[in-house]
């Protein structure tokens, strides 16, 4: 199956959710979380969802990171490309055109200190393939990150058994669903 006809898909799957599946199935996902062997590591970075989209909630995942005292930044799409900043306590949100919580201001780091990001995603494999929205931001993100950063997806649902791929595609070391944590390429 081609990577538009999963979005439509899962799409059509995230819609159907009502907003409590949707919160619960986000607290799932932090707790899930808890098992990755990331927790030594101190820089995290992280989306924020599209409420319109029925993206998974971050915020309680956030929660467990700011409990955890780690460092924690956020995207801003500047054109085709992301900016990425140091969330805080102090930081004001907005809702861009596409309805994406962004940083208004604040301080930008270079993608060289980050250890993990979660990404988020329509759908992936067993193979770690992952299909998001078609537009490349994080591809072209994870290709300014050093090499050994982890790439972590979060799904509410299941993985596919076979995603077709195209080379510009940079596939997960994990991702996290409500039932379980998927190990693509594991921490040595």
């Amino acid at each position: 199956m081609h990577k538009s006809e999963y979005r439509k898909i899962y799409k059509s799957k995230r819609a159907a959710l009502s907003e409590k599946e949707r919160v619960d199935l986000s607290i799932d996902i932090a707790n899930q979380c808890l098992k990755l062997p990331v927790w030594e590591l101190e820089h995290f970075h992280i989306f924020l969802p599209i409420e319109t989209q029925k993206e998974v909630d971050t915020t309680p995942l956030i929660t467990v990171l700011q409990a955890k005292e780690k460092h924690i930044y956020i995207p801003k799409v500047k054109r085709l490309e992301l900016e990425h900043f140091q969330l805080t306590e102090h930081t004001l949100l907005l809702i861009n055109k596409w309805g994406i919580p962004e940083p208004v201001k604040g301080k930008t780091i270079n993608t060289s200190i980050l250890n993990i990001v979660f990404i988020p995603l329509l759908a992936f494999d067993q193979n770690g393939n992952r299909v998001g929205y078609g537009k490349g931001f994080y591809d072209r993100f994870l290709r300014m990150c050093k090499k050994d950063v982890l790439k972590v997806g979060l799904s509410f649902f299941e993985a596919e058994e076979q995603i077709d791929t195209a080379p510009h595609d940079i596939d997960l070391d994990y991702c996290v669903t409500p039932q379980r944590v998927y190990v693509f390429n594991p921490l040595d």
